[in-house]
């Protein structure tokens, strides 16, 4: 990664997709910062994280939808989430947060997706404390942060914060930039500059959070009408999926940060919630 991509005069720095991530992570762990990564894939993967862990569930992401997630599952003694078409059929867990609210028994669940849990996966390895982030506990987790920026910081090189929208997929694999990942990244990085602005200073977000945070404020008193209007609130609903459209609109409804802790997403509580 060149400098001027880094955004590295910054303290919450914000890019798309896996790809983007892992660089200013990389960039940024090489510096010697500590990095704290969020993801925020609202319709649905982290929706469904946050929903889970408010259940008590550990979410273990796992990269790829095929016979290979069956063996990771099989290994752990979790459950394997379906296809949202399967569950129609014959019930059970699915990318769907409305399909993890209604289950019972499930104590830790594998989630595959190319989006959310690719995203977590490549932040990890390259070297950040990753959370999960959505519309459910974005100020859960801007607290929480704020929490991990004071416990971080030293003398040699200061924290970073990655935000990372991760967007959606064309047919042919290419990033489709989700503007429900754009409203949900920009709702966490206003509620960390509200607590950090009088510390902070101007060098607090980069353009690229800032523009971010612009584009939550746009829509923030009317969260829930966006999220059906967008084209990936639509497609749910046409779909036949309005519930999972209905419970990633639940602002603020939890306090519960799931933070990846040996390769699962638990529970922390944010800092309302202690």
């Amino acid at each position: 990664m060149h400098p001027w991509h880094s955004q590295d005069r910054h303290v919450v720095r914000l890019d798309w997709g896996p790809t983007a991530a892992e660089a200013l992570t990389r960039y940024a762990v090489a510096a010697g910062s500590p990095v704290c990564a969020v993801v925020v894939d609202v319709l649905s993967f982290t929706t469904c994280v946050s929903v889970a862990v408010d259940a008590g569930i550990r979410v273990l992401p796992y990269r790829w939808k095929d016979e290979s997630a069956r063996a990771f599952a099989d290994e752990r003694g979790a459950t394997l989430a379906r296809t949202r078409s399967a569950t129609r059929a014959k019930g059970g867990v699915s990318l769907s947060p409305a399909s993890i609210r209604a289950a019972r028994d499930v104590k830790d669940l594998v989630l595959p997706s190319p989006n959310g849990s690719t995203t977590t996966t490549v932040l990890a390895e390259a070297g950040a404390q990753v959370v999960a982030a959505s519309m459910r506990n974005r100020t859960a987790v801007a607290a929480w942060i704020v929490d991990w920026l004071e416990s971080s910081s030293g003398p040699r090189a200061q924290p970073a914060v990655v935000v990372v929208p991760a967007g959606e997929r064309w047919p042919d694999d290419s990033l489709r930039p989700a503007v429900e990942d754009l409203w949900g990244a920009g709702s966490v990085v206003a509620a960390l500059a509200q607590r950090l602005e009088h510390r902070g200073g101007p060098l607090l977000l980069s353009p690229e959070a800032e523009a971010a945070g612009a584009a939550w404020l746009a829509v923030e008193d009317r969260a829930a009408e966006a999220l059906h209007s967008c084209a990936s609130g639509l497609e749910l609903v046409a779909q036949g999926w309005p519930d999972d459209v209905a419970i990633a609109a639940e602002l603020d409804a939890s306090e519960v940060v799931p933070v990846l802790t040996d390769g699962a997403y638990t529970p922390h509580p944010g800092r309302e919630a202690r």
